[in-house]
């Protein structure tokens, strides 16, 4: 979907947060981090200036089930 758009969806990420519900807990290059999916927001795709890297199957599931859990239930 995104290749067709000039726009990219994103959960921003941040190392200082709380164990809210809509957050959730990785630790990234070394650093323990939280996902804050309870501000995803759509941004240009110019704005995105470096990929730094990925997260593993493990995590993506959780945010599906909990972007499904916000959204659909």
């Amino acid at each position: 979907m995104n290749q067709y758009l000039q726009t990219i969806i994103i959960a921003p990420m941040t190392t200082k947060s709380h164990a809210y519900p809509t957050r959730i807990k990785l630790t990234f290059e070394g650093k323990v981090g939280w996902i804050v999916l309870d501000q995803i927001r759509t941004v240009d795709k110019k704005r995105i200036v470096k990929k730094l890297g990925t997260v593993d199957a493990q995590i993506i599931s959780k945010i599906k089930e909990l972007i499904r859990e916000m959204f659909v239930d």
